[in-house]
Parts: structure tokens; C-alpha cells; sequence
């Protein structure tokens, strides 16, 4: 067992020039811990608001980084049921309320959030949509309560999150109308969107009314514009707003609308999930993952050296629509790692 471990960490809330990318001691499961060698990670929005301090969390100090993994089980405690070395694994929660993350080459997760990785699913493709599977889930499923047969308007369906949105409520009968760039419209339509409007488009509202003309049932801006006097005006009655992006946001609600259509706002982060809802989340991202309806979309792998710098990346919107995987094999070798027995 090696007894130490090449990890990316944080001694101090701050910049992305705060991340270090050296050893640590290899953690040690408990009784209803698992502990994991990593085989793949990413970079999630979140993660740099943990890092920066904009996301208040609990956090130990130094603090191992990244939400997501994919790995193999390495030991499983005594009280943590149905694993056993060699079993494929993943997890999307790590790195927030006082647990370590997955930016090293070993990480201990809680046994209640863990997962088995489908049989023949690609760790690579499975690690870039954790997060943003979950986070649609939640949207869709636990907060809004999607029903067979609405209509769901998704803004920024080419992202991560919109792609997610998109294929989870098709898949569960909805119709999606949904916003994208020209150039992306052909792809949002592959995943089922049944109209795909250039979010550029200045007549965006009259084309969303003549196409929902019983209005919109289920509202997601995963783009984090959030422009809630438009999105009143397209609800249908008892419709329901989703937030989940713009953390700076600060947009205008028009009351009056708003309470006459017995309407609801419904704000979330994954990052207050409770296990029960992030395992309900994790069944149907890995039916959508083994089925191959749930992939990414433009990859780009690293090494954990390159963390910092995925870091800055990702605060200069350099990332929009791609994912990095964060491999912690592609680092070479420490040599002053030392083998236990």
C-alpha cells in the first residue's frame, strides 16, 4: 500500500495560484469508508467556487480538490456492504462539507456515496458527465417533479448541464424546447430537443410563444442569464422555474404574473443533495451511461499537473462545452514515494 500519494491541494482558500500538486499521506478507510485509486477526475465549476471560498463549505485543511471520480476499489471497510477490490466505482460528491477530494491518486469515500461503474462503460466518458448528470436529475426529477408530457424549455442546451437536461427529459417523455448558439443547433436536436432556437435571435420570445403556445412547464437556464420577466411570460399555469447557475446573478421577478399562474422558483446546488437524492440521481445516470445516451461531448484530457491551470481556465470561461479529465497516471512518478507492506 503506498503510504504516500500525488495529489492536488489547497492549504488556503484563494486564487488557482493557491493549488499545490505534491505528496500527501495516503488516506486510510474507516469501517464504512472505501478506499479508491483514482482513475479519472475533472474540473466542475463548484470546484473553483470551493476553492476561491465563494461556496461557504466546511472544508479540511490541506483540502485535496475535485467533486468527481471514476477508480478502481483498492479496500473496502468492514461496514461498507457489496464492494470488493478490483470493482469499478465512481462518485460525485467529494471535495465539500468536510470531505476530501478526488484530485490525487487514492481518495476514501463514504461507502453511501459510491456507485458502480456499469460493465463496459468508458471511465473517461463516465467522469465528464457525473456532475452534470446529477445536476440535471435534481433539476428535473427531485425539484421539479417532471411529468410525462410537459414541456421543458432548456436554455444553453450544447453545455454540459443543457446536453444532460436535454437527453433526461426526453428520455422521460417530455418535450424539450431548448436555446443554443446556430452552430450548435444540429447537435441539441440529436439528443431529442424537438425545436432548437438560436438564443441570439432577437425575436427569441415570439418564436418560444408560437412554439409553446400552452406555455412551458419545466424552466432551466443552465446558462445562468436567468431572465426571469421573460420566463414568467412563458409559463404555463402551476409551471416551474429551475435555478441552478449564476451565482452573481441578481434578476428582476415580476410578482404580479408570477403569483397569478400559481407558479414556483426552485433553487438548488448538488452540493446540498442528501445521499438518498444523489443515489436516486446516480440509477438513471448509469441507465442513460450503459444504454450510450449520456456522453460528452468534446473531452480534453490532463494531467493532475495541470490542475492550477485548469483552474484559471475554467474561471475564463475557457471550458464552455468541454470537459477535462484529470488523469492522475499521466504525472510521472514520484521517486521519493516509498511502498509499504
Amino acid at each position: 500500500m503506498l503510504r504516500t500519494m500525488r495529489a492536488a491541494f489547497v492549504e488556503q482558500l484563494g486564487s488557482p495560484d493557491e493549488i499545490r500538486v505534491a505528496e500527501l499521506p495516503a488516506p486510510r478507510p474507516g469501517p464504512t469508508d472505501v478506499l479508491v485509486e483514482v482513475t479519472a477526475t475533472t474540473v466542475n465549476p463548484v470546484d473553483t467556487f470551493v476553492r476561491s471560498g465563494v461556496f461557504r463549505t466546511p472544508v479540511p485543511m490541506p483540502l485535496v480538490l475535485s467533486r468527481d471520480l471514476v477508480g478502481t476499489v483498492v479496500e473496502a471497510g468492514p461496514g461498507a456492504a457489496g464492494l470488493r477490490p478490483g470493482d469499478a466505482v465512481w462518485s460525485n460528491s467529494l471535495g465539500h462539507e468536510g470531505r476530501q477530494g478526488a484530485a490525487a491518486e487514492l481518495a476514501v469515500v463514504a461507502r453511501d456515496r459510491l456507485y458502480r461503474l456499469p460493465p463496459g462503460v468508458d471511465p473517461e466518458t463516465a467522469v465528464a458527465v457525473l456532475h452534470p448528470g446529477g445536476t440535471a436529475y435534481l433539476a428535473l426529477f427531485t425539484h421539479a417533479r417532471l411529468l410525462p408530457g410537459e414541456t421543458v424549455f432548456v436554455a444553453g442546451a450544447a453545455g454540459n448541464v443543457g446536453a444532460a437536461l436535454t437527453v433526461m427529459a426526453v428520455d422521460a417523455g417530455a418535450r424539450v424546447v431548448a436555446t443554443a448558439s446556430a452552430r450548435d443547433a444540429q447537435y441539441v436536436r440529436s439528443l431529442g430537443a424537438a425545436e432548437v432556437f438560436d438564443y441570439r435571435d432577437p425575436a427569441l420570445g415570439e418564436r418560444l410563444r408560437a412554439a409553446c403556445p400552452a406555455g412551458i412547464d419545466v424552466h432551466v437556464d443552465s446558462a445562468g442569464t436567468n431572465d426571469l420577466t421573460e420566463a414568467v411570460a412563458l409559463l404555463a399555469p402551476r409551471g416551474r422555474i429551475v435555478l441552478l447557475a449564476g451565482v452573481t446573478a441578481r434578476p428582476v421577478l415580476p410578482v404580479g404574473p408570477f403569483y397569478m399562474k400559481d407558479a414556483s422558483i426552485l433553487g438548488f446546488v448538488i452540493s446540498h443533495a442528501s445521499t438518498a437524492e444523489l443515489a436516486a440521481a446516480a440509477g438513471t445516470v448509469n441507465r442513460l451511461l450503459a444504454a450510450g445516451r449520456l456522453a460528452p461531448r468534446h473531452t480534453e484530457r490532463v494531467p493532475l499537473s495541470a490542475l492550477p491551470e485548469a483552474h484559471r481556465r475554467m474561471e475564463k470561461g475557457d471550458l464552455r462545452g468541454r470537459r477535462l479529465i484529470v488523469r492522475p497516471d499521466l504525472d510521472a512518478p514520484s521517486p521519493s514515494r516509498v511502498a509499504g507492506h
